[in-house]
């Protein structure tokens, strides 16, 4: 959790917030209760570390790399799985924008934060997004994952919504996939789709054969 509370001070700092040390670690440590919430089985803080580390892997393909970070801290921040549509990506885009501001962030940066954040409802972004894609990238690195990983991250998905029935449930999870893998690509940045795509895409074909 140090480690962790260090990177999002960090990561404020070179986005411009100006609050002291203190408070920056206070509100590490607040989020950090939020990633940690009974709810979450894979929205959880290993998530946050895996986004985050994939972020920082590939920190040189964004202008703006410590506010991609901060949209990673943030773009789970509000986790509700019984939420309707993109509720859950639309409070915490307003959720992470309020917090920024409050941290002495120029406005300019809790806008684009909490802009970057409302990506990953779809992860659809527009040309010339290089930031929006590398959050949308590394918020989908785990459908690239070894086959015992992602087979992990489906159970945990599926203990999120276990309020739901197992056929509302499958075809839900079916219609998801789908939309996936008619992607012309799965991952924006070139350098990420050439490491990830054909893996992310197996991994998907699978699941998909197997919920069917």
């Amino acid at each position: 959790m140090t480690s962790l509370t260090e990177a999002f001070r960090s990561a404020a700092r070179g986005a411009g917030a100006t609050a002291d040390d203190a408070d920056l670690d206070a509100a590490a440590q607040y989020l950090l209760g939020r990633w940690t919430e009974p709810q979450r089985h894979y929205h959880d803080v290993s998530h946050l570390g895996a986004v985050l580390d994939v972020v920082d892997r590939f920190a040189h393909l964004a202008p703006h790399p410590d506010r991609v970070r901060l949209a990673a801290w943030l773009h789970d921040a509000v986790y509700d799985p019984r939420a309707l549509g993109d509720a859950n990506e639309r409070d915490s885009a307003e959720f992470a924008a309020g917090l920024l501001q409050s941290l002495g962030a120029p406005e300019e940066v809790a806008a684009e934060v909490a802009r970057l954040v409302g990506l990953t409802a779809g992860h659809a972004t527009e040309d010339d997004d290089p930031d929006g894609e590398l959050l949308c990238d590394a918020d989908l690195s785990i459908l690239a994952a070894d086959r015992e990983r992602y087979i992990e991250y489906t159970s945990a998905i599926r203990r999120e919504y276990a309020h739901v029935p197992d056929d509302a449930f499958r075809g839900g999870r079916s219609r998801v996939l789908t939309e996936l893998l008619k992607l012309p690509s799965i991952y924006r940045h070139a350098e990420i789709r050439d490491r990830w795509e054909e893996s992310a895409r197996a991994n998907l074909t699978a699941e998909l054969e197997e919920l069917a």
